[in-house]
């Protein structure tokens, strides 16, 4: 703008109009709102005051319940299944049959090794209880045995003492018999001797009675010596040849005494032979208990091993009707993984199972928690459900807070700390039966409100 010219004088505003004035009547009416709106203002806050002294509540809270996996116990492929999805089911009901073939072929394979180990242990039993007889009969008939050997040996022995005794009186005979022999030749001689002399003297007798030398009765005389002479002479040669037969008889009798005695020691031999047989037979007997503990091995290994087989029938068993899959308990279906002709692994999850028995877990605020009290009674109202209040009361809490027990739990130890509250999360059962018309799911979305001044009157009941 030029330095020469000069801006125009501003124009003053024109006044504002006057407010029109409020009337007595209308100021008194708003006075006496103002006053009954802040009256019922503060009611309300001293009722809100209260109510929430004696309640608690939180929105940080959840339908919570276990969902059992159902899985097969076996390999195998699936060939029928017997549910819907989202179906519900009753406990033990039938939901998937995985080929049962192989394992029948498993459980056929083991029942008949099973009988086969059977017949093995009954031929052990057997054979126990006949080497257990065997034995205590081989050991008395053994023991008989050696006594007889032993009886037989002695019996032996005495022949052979008698057969020496013979043999010792057939040698004295043969003695006795060769001394007659020896004597008897003797007497033959001089028998011989002095019948040669009486017969020389007859002839010169005869010879003196011709020529009448001497009488008749000295020649009678010397001819009755010279035939008492003859006669003596013949009687001991003869007596010569008893004693020589003698000397045979005896020497033939001690002949049959020596074979005697030889017979007798060849018993003595054989009765000691048939002892040292009849105690081998005894050591074989004794050894007899050996052979028993054996059986008895044998027994006891059959019966181990029927025992290792029935077990093995009993897994085969088990395993064959696990290829029937149940359900574990009543309950909803959900996640079905499982289509018929798919194989599928042990432990790999066909369905959830999600049971009837639910409760809910809220999480409170750590500063809330000191007021929850197990038994108190719960109001629940379900997002799901609006207008629909479920009844319950405080079960537990749990003793530690959520974030404890998360990945990775906060270190206040290190770093900056700046305090947080902390939620605690409290399990809620509820009172009411399931309602198969108000399904109540985990995961699904409450808000529970406790009763810090009320009680249960279930849990005063129990």
């Amino acid at each position: 703008m030029p330095q020469d010219q000069v801006p125009p004088a501003r124009q003053p505003e024109p006044p504002e109009p006057p407010k029109p004035g409020m009337s007595p009547l209308r100021r008194l009416v708003y006075i006496i709102v103002a006053a009954i709106l802040a009256i019922g203002g503060g009611l309300v806050g001293i009722w809100y005051y209260l109510y929430a002294e004696a309640h608690e509540w939180t929105d940080d809270a959840f339908v919570a319940g276990h969902i059992v996996p159902v899985s097969s116990r076996v390999p195998g492929r699936v060939i029928k299944i017997h549910f819907k999805d989202n179906q519900s089911v009753a406990k033990d009901a039938l939901l998937v049959e995985i080929d049962p073939r192989d394992f029948e072929v498993r459980l056929a394979q083991a029942r008949a090794g099973l009988e086969s180990a059977k017949l093995q242990e009954k031929t052990a039993r057997l054979s126990l209880a006949l080497a257990k007889t065997v034995t205590a009969a081989s050991i008395a008939q053994a023991r008989g045995g050696v006594g007889q050997a032993t009886a037989g040996l002695e019996m032996a022995k005495a022949g052979v003492a008698v057969a020496r005794s013979k043999l010792n009186q057939a040698d004295a005979a043969v003695a006795a018999a060769k001394a007659t022999a020896e004597a008897a030749k003797a007497t033959v001689g001089a028998a011989e001797a002095d019948a040669v002399r009486t017969a020389a003297d007859l002839k010169r007798y005869e010879e003196l009675v011709a020529a009448k030398r001497i009488s008749p009765q000295q020649f009678d005389a010397a001819t009755a010596a010279a035939r008492a002479a003859a006669a003596k002479s013949d009687a001991a040669n003869k007596q010569a040849a008893a004693a020589e037969a003698g000397i045979a008889a005896s020497e033939a009798e001690r002949q049959a005494a020596a074979d005697a005695l030889k017979v007798a020691e060849a018993q003595v031999g054989q009765a000691e032979a048939k002892i040292v047989e009849q105690k081998g037979h005894l050591d074989d007997a004794n050894a007899a208990p050996d052979r028993v503990a054996a059986a008895e091995s044998q027994l006891a290994t059959a019966a181990s091993e029927v025992k290792r087989l029935e077990a093995l029938v009993q897994q085969a068993d088990l395993e064959l009707s696990y290829t029937k899959i149940f359900a574990p308990e009543s309950g909803y279906l959900a996640r079905r993984t499982v289509e018929e002709g798919a194989f599928f692994q042990v432990g790999q999850a066909m369905v959830s199972l999600v049971p009837e028995n639910v409760w809910v877990v809220a999480n409170f605020k750590e500063t809330a928690v000191g007021r929850l009290k197990a038994g108190q009674p719960v109001a629940i109202t379900v997002d799901a459900y609006p207008g629909l209040v479920f009844r319950g009361r405080v079960d537990s809490v749990q003793a530690g807070s959520g974030a404890v027990f998360s990945l990775l739990p906060p270190e206040n130890a290190t770093g900056n700390f700046v305090k947080i509250v902390q939620r605690v999360p409290v399990k809620i059962v509820l009172d009411d039966p399931p309602d198969p018309d108000h399904l109540l799911a985990p995961g699904m979305s409450v808000i529970p409100l406790v009763d810090l001044k009320g009680t249960n009157a279930e849990a005063e009941r129990k």
